[in-house]
């Protein structure tokens, strides 16, 4: 048998395309999983469904702008409760029957609890009385000052007064009056709060 003799030069051409070859193989290799390791870390979640931000948190609430986890849970004391069309209804003719005594006391610069409270009562309202355990014992309105809010390193309480309405046990009138604004709305009772909104940092 005669053995056939590569010359110097189709020797190293032979080696450069072997070692080519191998690197494509290698290339073509990278990243792919065989066998048990496939099983090992495989994911019953296709890509598609997968989230689209790496390392986001598994409890991210749809709807949540900044995504932050049991938004909904936490806020739930700021959610109002529903009210019937017939009730809504209702605290909508009072809310009516408030806006423009607001406007006019606003206009006046006259937003302390007291103005607001005198003027309201003149509509036919009286004021909701409680008993020493939070029950309520009649009357509906209820006016107080603006909730207090952390400035700098101490709390401040802006000028103004807090309005509340209790039109039906499922309807409230919600409003305030203060330098900068005003506003008038209508909503369920709050969990915690009754007619008037929480503020936020519960």
């Amino acid at each position: 048998m005669r053995m056939q003799t590569l010359m110097p030069g189709a020797y190293r051409h032979s080696v450069a395309t072997a070692l080519l070859l191998g690197a494509v193989v290698s290339l073509t290799a990278c990243g792919e999983q065989s066998g048990t390791d496939v099983a090992a870390n495989s994911s019953t979640t296709s890509p598609s469904s997968s989230s689209s931000s790496p390392g986001a948190s598994p409890y991210v609430e749809p709807g949540i702008v900044d995504g932050a986890p049991h938004h909904g849970d936490n806020n739930a004391y700021r959610r109002s409760g529903e009210m019937s069309a017939a009730s809504a209804k209702d605290a909508q003719k009072e809310a009516d029957r408030i806006e423009p005594v607001l406007k006019r006391l606003w206009g006046q610069k006259k937003w302390d609890p007291k103005s607001v409270r005198a003027a309201l009562l003149e509509l036919g309202y009286e004021e909701e009385r409680t008993g020493p355990k939070g029950e309520r014992l009649g009357g509906t309105l209820t006016v107080r000052k603006m909730y207090p809010r952390h400035e700098t390193d101490h709390n401040v309480t802006p000028e103004g007064a807090l309005i509340g309405l209790r039109v039906h046990d499922d309807a409230c009138v919600t409003a305030f009056v203060q330098k900068t604004n005003f506003e008038v709305k209508t909503n369920g009772p709050f969990m915690e709060s009754g007619c008037f909104e929480p503020p936020y940092g519960h």
